[in-house]
């Protein structure tokens, strides 16, 4: 049990405990050495003392309470420590400085603290005009506009900076904020402004407790509605604490499994992924660099973010080091600085298009029926359908090849007596010679008998050559009036523009086509029906396709086409 003892201090009595009467004694003693042999030393006393007693009277909620170590720390707190008023004698130009006498502190820089004394929220607005050096009214009126402008996503900043900027609130702190220099004339200053706007509800406490219920009613109010947004704004702000860290934990810890995962493909000896990886890449970079590179690039960032997630839900939270920071933002440019070069290096690779035409003649007049059909070599594949991309597969020999069926088939229309093939290969490169090598070096292959062209429906190249798009496209020329019959394993190869893909609705079945001067007519499928009314050169064109089909379909073709004429 303590023992109190009642003080006056600037004309108000408080009861105090022992404890805390020792230590404010001691405090006060310090101070007043601190300020020993500086002009003005006991008006500054007695303005401290005063503010002291204001900062008591808000504390305890009637005359009777005890102040007690706690509310004296709290006080000291906000009064800054003794030190905080030691100033440099050189600041009084008409007085000389005494040897005897302490070499004081004095500043000048400014820095960014919350103004609470002038505050609407959490002196944001306030602090950042005492930074700037521009009224605090122009920057709530920045912060309207912005969150208009941005649909509310500055908010977050205003919170963020609630959190991470400190409130000024000793002495030296308001001084600093407003860059005055910490000593006697400012801090007297200092201290008469704050204890002249209270100084009515020091001297007057009972008149502002009762005989103005209206005013301290309405006060209250607002002072509490101000508290509830306090209070929601930093819930808010807690809970976006979490959903950061939430967020940059698990994506730290995904890029670690991942680093582990891929970095260590280059110790797995022979797997498809490597291999697929090393079809694509041109850097030669091993995988466990690339890893490395791509977890320091996204995973720097994403631990700044853990770490802002962390602040926001611990308002004491040690900072890093000066040198950790500088270490990892060293770390990050480096990692996006390499994997810059790499990708450009990959980009190069693909910058220029080349490519290698084969051209040969058809032995097919415009008096035969060449049947197209496209076949599929069993060792790659069973079927025969065109498809983009490649893989990798084994050839006859045992050894790596890129397989694709990436090609394009087009059929046109002729003057010349016979027909022509034009087979195209195209790929990329990091120069235009590169890129017709590459091409050059695809493997593909057709054959043609007694009218019956078969096309490969894929292609190889060695792995050597890397994939850079290649591709085939098969341009036929056939003379006009020749009767075409496309295969049903053909189909998928036709452009999308093709007459051959329009007017075959079933592309599992075969039809014969007639080429006509840039145009293709189909002699036994549905759209015969469409044709425009019956003319001299429609039926010349039926008969003429008539005669050129296969025996064995020509009366059955024959008949269907004239029953749809006459209807």
């Amino acid at each position: 049990m303590n023992k109190t003892v009642n003080i006056n201090l600037a004309g108000t009595s408080f009861h105090i405990d022992e404890d805390a009467y020792g230590k404010l004694s001691r405090y006060l003693t310090a101070v007043r050495r601190s300020l020993k042999g500086a002009p003005g030393s006991e008006e500054i006393m007695h303005d401290i003392e005063a503010r002291i007693a204001e900062l008591f009277s808000e504390k305890i909620d009637n005359t009777s309470q005890v102040v007690t170590l706690t509310i004296l720390d709290e006080v000291i707190a906000v009064m800054g420590q003794p030190e905080d008023y030691e100033v440099d004698d050189e600041i009084f130009e008409d007085i000389p400085p005494h040897a005897n006498q302490k070499a004081y502190r004095s500043t000048s820089h400014k820095q960014l603290f919350r103004d609470v004394d002038n505050k609407y929220i959490s002196g944001v607005s306030s602090g950042l005009g005492h930074y700037i050096g521009i009224d605090a009214i122009w920057v709530r009126l920045l912060w309207i506009l912005l969150i208009l402008a941005g649909f509310g996503s500055p908010i977050l900043v205003y919170i963020l900076l609630w959190v991470l900027v400190p409130p000024a609130l000793t002495t030296s702190d308001k001084l600093k904020m407003t860059g005055q220099p910490v000593n006697i004339s400012n801090i007297e200053k200092k201290f008469k402004e704050g204890f002249n706007n209270v100084a009515d509800k020091v001297k007057n406490v009972d008149y502002d407790k009762y005989g103005n219920q209206i005013k301290t009613g309405t006060s209250g109010f607002f002072e509490g509605l101000g508290n509830v947004f306090v209070t929601l704004f930093k819930i808010f702000a807690k809970l976006i604490g979490a959903l950061i860290i939430i967020v940059s934990l698990s994506t730290i810890i995904g890029l670690v499994i991942a680093f582990f995962t891929f970095g260590s493909i280059d110790f797995w000896g022979d797997n498809i992924i490597l291999e697929n990886f090393a079809m694509v890449d041109v850097t030669n970079a091993p995988m466990w660099l690339l890893a490395l590179l791509g977890l320091f690039a996204i995973g720097i960032p994403f631990f700044a973010l853990f770490i802002l997630g962390l602040k926001l839900l611990i308002s004491n939270l040690k900072p890093m080091s000066s040198t950790v920071k500088i270490l990892l933002i060293v770390v990050w440019a480096l990692s996006i600085i390499s994997l810059a070069v790499l990708g450009i290096k990959q980009a190069t690779e693909q910058a220029y298009d080349g490519n290698f035409i084969e051209e040969k003649t058809l032995a097919i007049s415009n008096v035969d029926t060449l049947q197209i059909n496209m076949r599929a070599d069993r060792q790659y594949s069973y079927n025969v359908r065109r498809e983009r991309g490649l893989e990798l597969k084994y050839n006859d020999n045992d050894q790596r090849v890129i397989y694709s069926t990436d090609i394009l088939l087009t059929v046109k229309s002729t003057t010349d007596s016979i027909g022509k093939i034009v087979i195209e290969k195209n790929a990329e490169g990091n120069n235009s010679l590169d890129a017709k090598k590459r091409a050059e070096a695809i493997e593909y292959n057709y054959t043609i008998k007694n009218n019956n062209l078969v096309l490969d429906g894929f292609f190889t190249t060695n792995v050597s050559n890397k994939y850079r798009d290649q591709h085939i496209e098969i341009t036929l020329f056939i003379p006009e009036g020749t009767v075409v019959m496309p295969k049903k394993e053909a189909n998928s190869y036709f452009t999308y523009r093709s007459s051959f893909r329009k007017l075959n609705k079933d592309r599992n079945q075969s039809h014969y086509f007639q080429i006509l001067k840039d145009d293709v007519i189909c002699l036994d499928c549905d759209v015969v029906k469409t044709t425009s009314k019956k003319t001299d050169t429609t039926e010349i064109l039926i008969e003429k396709s008539i005669d050129t089909l296969p025996l064995q379909k020509s009366n059955t073709w024959k008949d269907k086409v004239e029953e749809d004429f006459e209807e």
